[in-house]
């Protein structure tokens, strides 16, 4: 499992990738930073992934960035499990 992939959920419905990226990016450098979109309206699911360049990077984010209030919503951060068969 890779430990430097961020699952950020409870995201306010504003944010975008640069957004997210701005969040994170005090934590180290930032390889890859997406918010998933409804694919019909477009609209952020209020959830999205950050990927860091190296793994003590991540666990700061996390330790730092999980329960912050961003816009009034309490924002989830925990590494990214792999996503499950359907």
């Amino acid at each position: 499992m890779d430990k430097k992939k961020l699952y950020v959920g409870n995201l306010p419905w504003s944010a975008n990738e640069q957004s997210l990226k701005d969040m994170f990016s005090p934590f180290g450098e930032i390889t890859e930073a997406i918010v998933i979109s409804d694919r019909y309206t477009g609209r952020s699911k209020g959830f999205g992934f950050v990927t860091f360049a190296n793994e003590a990077d991540a666990e700061k984010a996390i330790a730092e960035m999980a329960e912050k209030e961003i816009e009034g919503r309490k924002i989830m951060v925990n590494v990214a499990k792999p996503r499950e068969e359907r």
